[in-house]
């Protein structure tokens, strides 16, 4: 029996490299900037980072989790309702609702932690969620965690949302919770917040927001998707990361009004079961915070270089997806030309991956770029010169 199971998973990986969809691993060797040394392969510019703001290396953050390190140690050692809750996550947590525009935060080891905590703390029997169709996976696992009923609507479909909202209103929904990315991370769209938010209003139901790929740089002033769509104050939960433009250690919220925060400090289970966020996180997140309220610089940045980045690519004549956000997806559909595409990219000194069924759907292979203020127009432009290199030597 033993022995069929493992051969059981062994045939399973070779039937992913068969098809092109086996995902392979490499280590880099030193700090994140807009480029990175990769064993065996030197120095890199970085095409595939969530460190859209450029701050992975920074010397004042990195300053400040040293300083951290020194007075606090290296980790919590403990839960929070133990004795892991230290005054820096009192004060992340604050200055998180307050750049958020929220009432509270809480502070969870990650984002994928924050969102399997908040859905079944907040919903039960008699509820129900309604829930983007391309959400990340952590939504989607919270919303498995939970006892509400369940309705999936078609990707920013606003009809079909409406008509979601009508059958759970029509089953009794006690509680209706509306749950979608602010930015759908493989493809750089963003969310109809204002749609989803004026449905909310005409049903009664609320609205959680995941804003991974958003807060720091969306936004006049880069407070996230519900900024840049006008819905601030409409907005009943956000959650996020600090493991991506806030200085991509690890990390995550939710923000929320006051009731909600308490709530989910009572009965998140992720929360109450988890260690703490590590000291060295919690300063050098604040630290982020701290500049990201005094300039948008960064911000504008990143802005400047999508938007350079996005044209030169379509010049180049690749099925690039209309959007404006820092993700600039590739459209290749085909796993193998995927797969091959970024072997050579990193040959020749560009990190992109292939992204690959179960990632995306079958036939919808992609290379995912990701545009950073860490970036110089150099680096821009020598990606751009590879991309079109390897455009004439595949025939794509």
């Amino acid at each position: 029996m033993r022995r069929d199971f493992y051969r059981g998973l062994e045939n399973e990986a070779i039937t992913l490299k068969d098809r092109g969809t086996y995902k392979y691993f490499k280590y880099n060797t030193g700090a994140l900037d807009g480029k990175i040394n990769v064993e065996n392969f030197g120095e890199e510019i970085v095409l595939c980072s969530n460190n859209y703001l450029g701050l992975a290396n920074n010397p004042e953050i990195i300053r400040a989790a040293r300083e951290a390190l020194d007075r606090y140690g290296a980790g919590a050692t403990s839960v929070r309702f133990i004795c892991g809750t230290y005054d820096i996550h009192r004060k992340l947590e604050e200055k998180t609702a307050r750049f958020l525009n929220m009432e509270a935060s809480l502070s969870y080891t990650s984002c994928w932690a924050a969102n399997t905590a908040c859905i079944p703390a907040l919903l039960s029997d008699g509820d129900a969620v309604i829930s983007d169709e391309l959400n990340h996976a952590s939504i989607i696992d919270g919303i498995r965690l939970c006892k509400a009923q369940r309705y999936r609507y078609k990707n920013n479909d606003m009809d079909d949302l409406k008509a979601k909202l009508g059958e759970a209103k029509a089953a009794g929904a006690r509680t209706m919770l509306i749950a979608t990315d602010g930015v759908f991370s493989m493809d750089g769209f963003i969310a109809n917040l204002q749609a989803v938010c004026d449905l909310a209003d005409e049903y009664g139901a609320l609205v959680m927001v995941d804003d991974s790929h958003a807060v720091g740089f969306m936004g006049e002033r880069g407070r996230g998707t519900h900024e840049h769509c006008g819905v601030m104050g409409r907005v009943d939960v956000i959650t996020g990361t600090l493991g991506k433009a806030l200085g991509g250690a690890s990390g995550g919220y939710t923000s929320a009004r006051q009731e909600i925060v308490d709530l989910l400090r009572q009965r998140s289970r992720p929360y109450l079961f988890s260690n703490s966020l590590a000291p060295a996180i919690c300063t050098a997140s604040i630290k982020v915070l701290d500049i990201l309220s005094k300039s948008t610089a960064l911000r504008d940045k990143v802005h400047e270089n999508t938007s350079y980045f996005r044209a030169e690519l379509s010049r180049l004549g690749f099925d690039v997806p209309e959007s404006t956000h820092p993700i600039v997806p590739v459209m290749l559909y085909d796993a193998n030309v995927a797969q091959e595409f970024a072997r050579r990219a990193l040959e020749k000194g560009v990190y992109v991956v292939g992204f690959l069924y179960p990632v995306v759907p079958m036939g919808k292979a992609r290379i995912r770029t990701q545009v950073s203020a860490g970036h110089s127009k150099q680096d821009l432009d020598f990606a751009i010169k590879v991309f079109a290199e390897i455009k004439k030597e595949m025939g794509i």
